[in-house]
């Protein structure tokens, strides 16, 4: 069990630091300059994210909890997780309107992850009950 948490942490680590990457790639395109302090933090913030995310994904696991309640808990925790950082770090603006466009876009991107995630899953329970009916 605890090699598959540390697994997870790395996991979310690694998508943490494609994060940064990313955003550090736009602000060179972008010639912004920033403090190392401010990159330091942002990169601290985007990796605790990222374990978050991988710590969660446990959520998804429960037997006992149906579908509904494992998605409305883990879409929950995350856009709270998510809010705490980007307020306290003012990657999102503390006014009503970026804080509405933010949940909108976090939304969308979170039900395009879930929906993919579906699909292959179904894709995958799919496959196996083709193998076992011609393994009958």
């Amino acid at each position: 069990m605890i090699a598959k948490i540390l697994r997870r942490m790395i996991y979310g680590i690694a998508y943490g630091a494609i994060a940064v990457f990313t955003a550090l790639t736009i602000l060179m395109i972008l010639n912004v300059t920033l403090p190392i302090f401010q990159i330091w933090l942002y990169t601290l913030a985007s990796l605790a994210l990222g374990i978050y995310y991988g710590l969660a994904s446990f959520i998804f696991e429960l037997e006992s909890w149906s579908p509904l309640k494992k998605t409305l808990v883990h879409y929950s925790l995350s856009i709270t997780i998510y809010f705490t950082f980007a307020l306290s770090l003012h990657w999102v603006p503390f006014h009503w309107k970026a804080i509405l466009v933010t949940i909108m876009g976090f939304t969308i991107v979170y039900a395009l992850f879930w929906f993919g995630y579906t699909l292959y899953y179904k894709r995958v329970e799919s496959s196996l009950n083709d193998t076992l009916q011609k393994n009958k």
